[in-house]
């Protein structure tokens, strides 16, 4: 990076600390107003994210419309929706004051001021403006940086953003490592960041020289416990929902299942025809394309290091980039695609006869950001719930929460912190400052 490029980072920085002293992204109009120009501007721009996402990660136009474009647009109108009634002040209970005066307590949100956005590339629309929405309704201005892995999406999110907003409200910072370097050593108000528990240290560690408030949406190994009550045709079905989308690069992806050895034949069985009708052509270029070329070599040293344990697909193309759901059978926690989460389209199978010893191996794990049962009984459920812990947890179902904005979303432990989405981006993104008033 050149010292003219580092400078305009510096000056588009200070710009918006400028801005934000104005007090005019406090007016509720103000951000209603703006953020209605970026939804139009956003929606003329259907045809370019859909071609730019099929160009850096394969998602068919279905695919790209329903987990990028309408989560973003409906998370938007839910959040313009609601914004009046969720900034009035909270009226709270006070206690009495030593004079015997009256007292009145309320709670005020504010914007914290300039927010720095890093965005992931495995939804690299959804995951970089939702929280964007989320700072913007709060008040806040923002500087975003796109992932590089993405370049073509990447470009397009620029352009929106320069056609819905000035600099100094919202700006794009393209680049990697030395942009992100030199971004960390600014004094934001608020960071977000979604990406890798690996890359969530180092922002955090830069967060933490500066005492920055942040929340970080990580991953991890998400459990799914599949019972032998369970429904298995439905498991199949929902299972293969979540895990082969975006190619398995899903942060709340099924990782790994853990299966009722009594059911698990049958449950293989059934998930090979699924995939056999599903994916006719064996699933290659169907289920989109992993981000690069290192990461298809790393996802290959996995099926390298136990090729007797590949039991359906495993095939991959170095060049188009595309991966074949894979299936592994007679897993244990001592191979190497049990070690951290895998983030592609394998999907390691584990047995249990008695859950107790199951539970005892995943609680001995870091806390994954989602956590998958699937039973017909609620009682054998709740007793997952009570004696795990996850980011969220779904039941006879996967990944679906994320698109909830009734829902909060986030890790807990290494998985991450902080929770968004609907109300919850709003309090997200505010700072709850406690008033209390002597009559």
């Amino acid at each position: 990076m050149n010292k003219e490029s580092e400078q305009k980072i510096r000056d588009v920085f200070e710009q918006q600390k400028a801005f934000f002293k104005t007090n005019q992204t406090k007016d509720i109009e103000f951000r209603k107003a703006h953020l209605r120009k970026f939804r139009d501007v956003f929606s003329a721009h259907t045809d370019s994210l859909c071609e730019a996402l099929d160009i850096d990660l394969g998602k068919s136009r279905k695919e790209a419309e329903y987990v990028e474009i309408q989560i973003v647009l409906g998370e938007l109108d839910y959040l313009l929706d609601h914004i009046d009634e969720w900034a009035k002040p909270t009226p709270v209970e006070s206690k009495p004051h030593p004079s015997g005066a009256e007292v009145v307590s309320k709670i005020i949100y504010e914007p914290y001021g300039v927010n720095y956005i890093i965005g992931p590339f495995n939804y690299p629309v959804q995951l970089t403006f939702s929280p964007l929405i989320g700072a913007l309704i709060a008040g806040n201005t923002a500087i975003i940086k796109p992932s590089e892995n993405t370049p073509h999406v990447a470009k397009v999110l620029e352009d929106i953003v320069k056609a819905s907003f000035e600099e100094s409200y919202v700006a794009v910072v393209q680049g990697a490592i030395e942009e992100n370097t030199l971004l960390l050593s600014l004094p934001f108000d608020y960071i977000f960041f979604t990406g890798s528990p690996n890359v969530g240290k180092i922002v955090m560690k830069a967060a933490a020289e500066q005492l920055i408030p942040l929340t970080l949406e990580l991953g991890g190994k998400s459990p799914t416990i599949v019972h032998h009550d369970a429904d298995l045709d439905k498991a199949v079905a929902r299972i293969s929902y979540g895990k082969w989308i975006n190619c398995g690069q899903t942060c709340v992806a099924p990782d790994y299942i853990y299966i009722h050895e009594s059911v698990k034949d049958l449950f293989i069985e059934k998930f090979k025809a699924y995939l056999n009708a599903t994916y006719t052509d064996g699933s290659l270029g169907k289920i989109g394309k992993i981000v690069s070329q290192n990461q298809i070599k790393h996802l290959a040293g996995y099926l390298e290091a136990a090729p007797e344990k590949v039991i359906y697909g495993g095939n991959y193309d170095l060049e188009t980039r595309h991966f074949e759901a894979t299936i592994m059978d007679q897993v244990t926690w001592n191979d190497q695609v049990m070690q951290q989460e895998i983030f592609g389209p394998i999907l390691p199978i584990l047995t249990y006869t008695d859950i107790n010893e199951a539970l005892e191996e995943i609680n001995s794990r870091p806390k994954p950001l989602a956590l998958y049962v699937f039973t017909e009984s609620q009682e054998f459920a709740d007793d997952i719930l009570n004696r795990t812990t996850s980011g969220d947890a779904e039941i006879n179902s996967t990944i679906i929460h994320v698109g909830s904005h009734y829902l909060p979303f986030g890790g807990v432990g290494t998985s991450g912190m902080g929770k968004y989405h609907g109300k919850f981006s709003f309090e997200n993104f505010s700072h709850s400052r406690s008033v209390l008033q002597v009559k």
